[in-house]
């Protein structure tokens, strides 16, 4: 159940480019979880968040208005295996690439991996975590 935010000046992407941006990057996390092939359960719980800002509220020290995208994903605890951490950060960064149409964003593109502490991921009124998680999951498997 990752959740994904993605901060960029409002024309960094093409306007009709959100619901693509959102799809890949769900996508690309849940490869780098180890989901081959994900079902209702994944789909309908991993969500992107696309913000969209004024180019003057994207700063660096050199610039008024940076060109600089920050994508932070947050995963449940261990989701994320060391070579899952470096295959999604490519991902992500080769996907804002591609979207926003400019080979040269990969320079400017950070990738902030945050995992969620035990317990400290809530949906539905419960604190999930490890034994939440396992529950939810094996609950959510089709039957064979």
């Amino acid at each position: 159940m990752p959740m994904i935010d993605v901060y960029a000046a409002a024309d960094l992407f093409p306007e009709v480019s959100d619901r693509q941006l959102g799809e890949e990057l769900i996508h690309a996390v849940l490869r780098a979880e180890g989901v081959a092939t994900p079902g209702a359960f994944h789909l309908n719980n991993t969500a992107a968040y696309i913000h969209r800002m004024d180019a003057s509220c994207v700063q660096t020290g050199s610039a008024a208005a940076a060109r600089t995208v920050r994508v932070q994903i947050v995963t449940p605890p261990a989701a994320l295996s060391r070579d899952g951490q470096k295959q999604l950060t490519r991902e992500i960064t080769e996907i804002v690439a591609k979207i926003s149409g400019d080979a040269t964003q990969i320079a400017r593109t950070w990738v902030l991996l945050t995992e969620a502490a035990e317990g400290g991921w809530g949906i539905a009124g419960t604190a999930f975590g490890r034994e939440e998680f396992i529950a939810l999951a094996t609950k959510a498997k089709p039957a064979s």
